[in-house]
């Protein structure tokens, strides 16, 4: 009887497998795009950024997909403009996380949360928020980071939220709305309101 030879079984380690981005970093150009070579993480976002627009442009109205496609090439062109910024990686992720939260509400990706009405008092009588006009809030928690759309009878705001110490807060281009202790503030420029959840 022949001898039963015995191999004793190595674990294999396999080195995990680079994440590139959409586009050729051979052709890469400028501080961002090479960043986004360089990271990881940015590289997913820019694999995660691809995939919700090609889901938004699946979705949305014919009528609109010029308008987007456009849109997109004009955002590509902001994020690169993130070299400008003190902190380039920052500015670049927000770009790419603003962008795809974006994305995916319009084009109607995510569940939509019961809306919260609320009742604001404007500090100063030019501000944007007319307190005769009811504002509505949506939070969108599923996103990353969480979300809000802020609506009026006129105008409507994006905005992604932070933890603060006491609460949160979100923040769009000119807009905060910030939460503590059941008490809402939103700002939009230099203007000020305060809010309170309609029951």
């Amino acid at each position: 009887m022949g001898k039963v030879s015995s191999v004793s079984a190595e674990p294999v380690t396999t080195a995990p497998a680079t994440i590139t981005p959409t586009f050729d970093c051979q052709k890469a150009e400028g501080e961002v795009e090479n960043l986004i070579c360089q990271q990881a993480d940015l590289a997913a976002l820019d694999q995660q950024m691809a995939t919700v627009y090609a889901e938004a442009m699946k979705r949305l109205p014919k009528d609109d997909l010029a308008t987007q496609k456009a849109m997109q090439r004009g955002w590509i062109k902001g994020r690169n403009e993130c070299w400008k910024a003190n902190d380039v990686k920052a500015c670049t992720e927000s770009a790419y996380k603003t962008r795809i939260v974006e994305l995916q509400v319009m084009s109607g990706q995510l569940e939509v949360p019961n809306a919260v009405n609320l009742r604001c008092v404007k500090t100063d009588p030019t501000t944007l928020l007319d307190s005769s006009q009811p504002v509505t809030a949506i939070f969108y928690n599923q996103t990353d980071p969480a979300s809000l759309v802020l609506t009026t009878v006129d105008s409507q705001w994006l905005l992604l939220g932070s933890r603060t110490g006491s609460g949160i807060r979100y923040a769009g281009q000119n807009i905060m709305y910030e939460e503590h202790q059941g008490k809402v503030t939103i700002s939009v420029f230099d203007e000020v309101m305060r809010c309170q959840v309609m029951q």
